[in-house]
């Protein structure tokens, strides 16, 4: 079974329940890293151990959300070899894992609807890295 981390701030709190319910439904076993309430939290605190799920195996892929979405991504990032993509749309999730091998999808939970993010997480997870010149591209992302 593959593991799934997710966390969200305050702005993401109810897509995260709902998508933690369709991961479930789908199969997946589900590392939840909150928050529990839709009272404000400081982001780093939910998304830093997504980050580290991802990195140390603990899970496959990580999904992370924040109100713009832009917080809990540049956050995920600070992370090496975590690769978290924002995305807004489906096309942009598929290419995601496509051309750039993202390991943690991003979501704008203010600027999508609760379909769309759904349909982003189905995408991002179904959808495989192409490997080939994106390969040669990824392999330059690290700071060596």
């Amino acid at each position: 079974m593959k593991k799934i981390s997710i966390g969200s701030d305050h702005a993401g709190y109810a897509y995260r329940a709902s998508v933690i319910t369709m991961l479930g439904k789908m199969g997946y076993e589900v590392i939840d890293h909150g928050t529990a309430t839709e009272a404000s939290v400081d982001y780093p605190d939910h998304i830093h151990p997504v980050a580290e799920d991802v990195t140390n195996g603990k899970a496959s892929f990580g999904i992370i959300l924040c109100g713009s979405g832009n917080g809990a991504s540049m956050v995920a990032n600070k992370h090496q070899d975590i690769r978290a993509a924002l995305c807004w749309k489906r096309e942009l999730a598929a290419l995601a894992r496509q051309h750039n091998n993202a390991n943690i999808l991003g979501i704008p939970a203010r600027y999508v609807s609760l379909k769309m993010a759904k349909d982003m997480v189905k995408i991002f997870l179904s959808t495989a890295f192409e490997g080939g010149r994106h390969q040669t591209r990824v392999d330059k992302i690290p700071v060596k």
